[in-house]
């Protein structure tokens, strides 16, 4: 029986320092599509050392910019991968077992975790492990929606877990990780004033408690060690700056003494 075809698919934006190993890791995929958002570094040049489908264009947001590479796909079945990502040997073999032995026509997506390297450890517990994501779908069947900044994947039919990893090499230190929770905050507190979500005093208090006593405690953060801490040291601190820029973004547009509102924001 001829096994199904796989694409994989990648967005990238100068990322030369991870994209080789992330390519590696997928090279046994019958084809693979990049997407790059003009990258100012080598990560156009070394995407073709691995294939001839790279491409470059606008950057369309994180949900729109893998619709667009979801499209770009020859095959029936697409991989999502980041550039920041690798496929474990584990985790490709379980893949290329469902393909080959078929398994693969009796479901319509696969999940499996991705474990995230941070601060030189793997992290095995908190709200960072197991972080399940369904990556593996059926082109016709998947549709990837969410909200700015998370994209998700979907489909209408029986979705499989596998156990092999997907491999997340993340921040490369805690100043990026800052930038990075600087730069969703906004998004979503963006989305949230958007979509009319008022500011509450409630959330800005109780929210980031409540987050840190989720990922150290109840998930159990505490046992990676200092690194468990600081994660949850810092998802508290994400969800305190959203609701504080959301707080920010509906001050700065009340109604002034002449009843007129200034959308700064929006304009």
């Amino acid at each position: 029986m001829k096994r199904d075809k796989l694409s994989v698919c990648i967005t990238a934006c100068n990322e030369e320092d991870k994209i080789r190993n992330c390519l590696r890791s997928v090279a046994w995929a019958d084809e693979i599509v990049v997407v790059d958002s003009y990258s100012k570094d080598n990560t156009i040049r070394i995407c073709r050392e691995f294939t001839d489908r790279v491409y470059q264009h606008k950057w369309l947001g994180y949900i729109g910019q893998k619709n667009l590479v979801k499209k770009m796909a020859q095959h029936p079945w697409i991989l999502f991968i980041d550039a920041d990502e690798e496929v474990s040997t584990e985790l490709r073999n379980q893949i290329l077992h469902q393909f080959e032995s078929g398994h693969n026509r009796q479901f319509e997506g696969y999940e499996f975790p991705r474990k995230v390297r941070y601060m030189g450890r793997w992290i095995k517990h908190g709200e960072w492990y197991p972080d399940y994501k369904m990556r593996l779908f059926r082109k016709d069947r998947g549709i990837c929606a969410g909200k700015e900044p998370h994209d998700r994947i979907t489909v209408p039919g029986k979705v499989r877990r596998l156990k092999g990893d997907l491999y997340h090499y993340t921040y490369a230190n805690i100043h990026e990780q800052l930038e990075t929770l600087n730069k969703f905050s906004t998004i979503t507190a963006r989305d949230k004033f958007n979509s009319g979500v008022r500011f509450r005093w409630i959330d800005l208090l109780f929210r980031p408690v409540y987050r840190f006593f989720k990922s150290y405690l109840l998930k159990l953060g505490f046992l990676d060690g200092a690194q468990g801490f600081v994660i949850a040291v810092c998802s508290s601190y994400g969800v305190f700056i959203k609701y504080a820029k959301l707080m920010e973004l509906w001050h700065a547009n009340r109604p002034t003494s002449d009843g007129i509102r200034h959308d700064h924001e929006k304009q």
